[in-house]
C-alpha cells in the first residue's frame, strides 16, 4: 500500500504501547516473488482452490514515478496463503481476475488501489473495503495499521510506505511490509463486519462498498495546471500564461520519462519563473528555483528549454492569454459565497451545522454522511419547491446513497424551505 493521496492522514500511526505485540513478519513466512507465467499459473490455480474472500493491496510508487500503475500485487486468501506478484514480469493478471470474480474482494482505501488492478486486467464485483468500513464506525484513526491495532491488538511493523516501488530488484524488507498489508486484512474485515452489523450500519457499508465498485473513472481536470502551488502569489494573465506554458511542458516531459512531475521542476520554480518574468537561460538560471542546473548533465539544455517555453509565452496573443480565474463545472468556491450569493452562504453555514449534528449522533463522519460536492451543488441551485421528495430525489441525482438520503433528507428540506437570513461565512 504505497503512499498516495488520500490515505491516512500524515502522522497518524497508532499508539504503540510496549504490551501489543508486534507482528514483524509474515507468520507463513515470506513467499517467493511470482515473476513467471508458470508461477502466476500456479498461484492463480491455488487461489482459485482456496475459500472465502480475498485480501488485495497494490504498491505504487507515485513520488518517483508519473503513472499510478502497480509494481507490487499482494493477494491472500484463506487456505492459500500470500502471494507476492510481480506485474513488471506479470503484466497481465485477468486470468486471476477471471478466477476470482464472483469473490468479495478485500481492499483497504480500495479506491487507490482499483485502477492500477484494472490495468492490470483485475475488476471486482463486490468488495470489502476496511478504511470505509472503520470511518462509518466512527473509528477516530483508520490508516491500516491503526485499525489492525485497535481491532485486532496487533502492531504491524510499518517503515516502507513512502518507498520507490519501481526498483529492481525490490528488497526483502520491502517485501515483508508489503506482506504485512494483507497478512491480517481478513481477520480485520470479519471484526468489522461484525461491528457494522451490530450498530446497524451494515447496508449503509453495503451500498458505500458498492458505489466504489460503480464509480466512474477520475475525469481530467479542465485546467489542472491551476493546480501549482503557490499559483496564488502569480498577478497577471501573461504571467498566469508562464505558470500555464511551463507546468504543460513539465508535464509533457514527466510523462515522457515517467518520472513525478515535480522532479522535473518544482512548482515553486514554476512560480518563480512566472514571477520574474526572464527570457534568457542566464537570468533564469539565477533564480532559487533553478540555480545549479547548468552544472548537472544537460543543464543549460534545460534551462533554454524553459527559457524557450516562457519566450513564446510572449509572443501570445491577448486573446490566448488564460483568464484571471477557474472556471468552474459547478457552484464556485465556498468562500465566494458571500459576495455572490448571500442566500445561498446562509443555507450553506446552516446546512453545515445541522449535518455535523447528524452526523455526531449517529458516530459518522460528516464528509461521508454526504459529500462536501454533493452539498454545495443542492445549496448553490436548489430545488424550487423543496419538499422532501423532490430534495430526496435530487439528492439521489447528485450521487448521494439511499442511506445519506434517510438520515439528511428531511434536515436538508428544512433548511431549503426556510428564508435563513443572510450571513458571512468565514470560508
Amino acid at each position: 500500500m504505497s503512499s498516495a493521496p488520500g490515505t491516512a492522514p500524515v502522522g497518524e500511526q497508532p499508539d504503540e504501547a510496549p504490551d501489543t505485540p508486534l507482528l514483524a513478519a509474515p507468520t507463513d513466512g515470506l513467499p517467493a516473488l511470482t515473476q513467471t507465467a508458470a508461477a502466476l499459473a500456479h498461484d492463480i490455480s491455488r487461489l482459485a482452490a482456496a475459500a472465502g474472500p480475498v485480501a488485495l493491496d497494490t504498491e505504487r510508487a507515485g513520488g518517483y514515478r508519473y503513472s499510478q500503475r502497480a509494481y507490487l500485487v499482494q493477494v491472500r486468501r484463506h487456505g492459500a496463503g500470500t502471494s507476492l506478484i510481480d506485474p513488471i514480469d506479470c503484466p497481465d493478471l485477468s486470468d486471476l481476475g477471471a478466477a476470482l470474480v464472483d469473490v468479495e474482494w478485500v481492499l483497504h482505501a480500495a479506491s487507490q488501489d482499483l485502477a492500477p488492478l484494472a490495468e492490470l486486467g483485475m475488476t471486482p464485483s463486490t468488495l470489502f473495503d476496511t478504511e470505509l468500513a472503520g470511518r462509518l464506525l466512527g473509528r477516530p484513526r483508520v490508516s491500516l495499521a491503526a485499525l489492525v491495532e485497535s481491532e485486532l491488538g496487533v502492531r504491524l511493523a510499518k517503515e516502507h510506505s513512502a518507498v520507490d516501488w519501481s526498483r529492481r530488484p525490490i528488497p526483502t524488507e520491502w517485501l515483508i511490509y508489503a506482506a504485512l498489508d494483507v497478512e491480517l486484512l481478513l481477520e480485520l474485515r470479519d471484526v468489522l463486519a461484525d461491528e457494522l452489523a451490530e450498530a446497524g450500519k451494515q447496508e449503509w457499508a453495503r451500498q458505500e462498498f458498492a458505489a466504489v465498485v460503480d464509480a466512474p473513472a477520475p475525469t481530467q481536470r479542465r485546467e489542472p495546471w491551476r493546480r501549482t502551488s503557490g499559483i496564488h502569489r502569480v498577478r497577471g494573465a501573461r504571467r498566469l500564461a508562464i505558470v500555464r506554458a511551463l507546468w504543460q511542458e513539465r508535464d509533457r516531459l514527466a510523462r515522457e520519462r515517467d518520472i513525478t512531475p515535480t522532479r522535473v521542476l518544482p512548482d515553486a520554480a514554476i512560480v518563480e519563473a512566472a514571477m520574474a518574468g526572464p527570457v534568457t537561460a542566464d537570468e533564469l538560471g539565477a533564480l532559487p528555483g533553478f540555480r545549479g542546473r547548468a552544472r548537472h548533465p544537460r543543464g543549460r539544455s534545460e534551462l533554454r528549454r524553459w527559457a524557450g517555453v516562457i519566450a513564446a509565452v510572449d509572443r501570445l496573443d491577448e486573446r490566448d492569454l488564460p483568464a484571471p480565474a477557474a472556471s468552474y463545472d459547478g457552484p464556485p468556491p465556498a468562500r465566494a459565497w458571500a459576495e455572490r450569493n448571500p442566500e445561498a452562504a446562509a443555507r450553506l453555514a446552516a446546512a453545515r451545522s445541522a449535518l455535523a449534528e447528524v452526523a455526531h449522533a449517529h458516530a459518522v463522519p460528516v464528509e461521508n454522511l454526504l459529500t462536501p460536492d454533493i452539498l454545495r451543488r443542492l445549496l448553490w441551485e436548489p430545488p424550487a419547491d423543496p419538499t422532501p421528495l423532490v430534495v430526496a430525489q435530487r439528492l439521489r441525482a447528485l450521487g448521494a446513497r439511499p442511506w445519506q438520503v434517510e438520515l439528511v433528507g428531511e434536515t436538508l428540506t428544512t433548511i431549503l424551505a426556510a428564508r435563513v437570513p443572510s450571513v458571512v461565512t468565514d470560508e
